[in-house]
């Protein structure tokens, strides 16, 4: 069977990542390949581009490509990746925009004979049921999406609290929504309560109009234990749609 060259900036995934990628979508987009530079090398990172520019995909293929082809660690048992989204009515559009790739690579890898490890995704809002809110703390997804409000719902109760202890990544979109609001406020306080949880992070944000985007930086990256500000990289990709 023929393959397709990986796009260049797909080097960084994990084979079928590339091949799924390549074959989908072809060369990723300015703030796909500045944004993962940034990502895959642990750094915290601001994304700003336009709708449509990718974005989205380019905040959490880096965590996918970790979640299908990285075992999970030994017992671990929780959320490894936490999105986070200011307008619920986006989680959904989210959860389908996610399940999509995991879709794609796991049919790319199969091509293969290869299996991939399953990845959960999981969503909290105000709406979730009282039965799914049960069955997010009986068996935690990998991926859990939620609102600042549900989050900081979930840091109130010692059981739900107790399922964000594993986060390794945190992606918080539309982050300009709430810059300067009381809302931005407890969610950077919330972010804080998870790093004393499951220790340090990678944080990443979403913004279309990050204005000035140093301050919305502050906000996602919080301070420090000496009271420093955490070093956040701001990814410009303002290109056309």
């Amino acid at each position: 069977m023929t393959q397709t060259t990986p796009a260049p900036g797909t080097k960084r995934f994990h084979p079928h990542v590339q091949r799924w990628f390549s074959e989908t979508f072809g060369e990723p987009t300015p703030i796909q390949d500045g944004g993962w530079d940034a990502i895959s090398s642990g750094t915290h990172a601001l994304l700003l581009a336009p709708t449509g520019s990718g974005k989205t995909l380019a905040s959490f293929l880096w965590a996918l490509d970790r979640l299908l082809t990285a075992p999970r660690p030994h017992l671990s048992r929780g959320v490894r990746l936490l999105y986070i989204s200011p307008l619920k009515a986006l989680n959904y559009d989210i959860e389908r925009n996610l399940r999509a790739p995991l879709e794609g690579i796991r049919l790319a890898a199969g091509l293969d004979g290869t299996d991939l490890t399953e990845v959960r995704i999981g969503v909290r809002t105000g709406d979730t049921s009282s039965s799914t809110r049960a069955s997010i703390l009986r068996r935690p997804p990998d991926v859990l999406i939620t609102t600042p409000e549900s989050l900081y719902l979930m840091l109130t109760a010692p059981k739900a609290r107790d399922v964000l202890r594993t986060v390794e990544w945190v992606i918080v979109d539309e982050i300009h929504s709430i810059a300067q609001t009381k809302r931005g406020t407890h969610l950077a306080l919330s972010l804080e309560r998870v790093e004393a949880l499951a220790g340090p992070f990678q944080r990443i944000g979403l913004s279309a109009t990050a204005r000035p985007p140093e301050a919305v930086a502050r906000l996602l990256g919080g301070y420090d234990d000496t009271g420093s500000p955490r070093r956040v990289e701001i990814v410009d990709g303002d290109v056309p749609r």
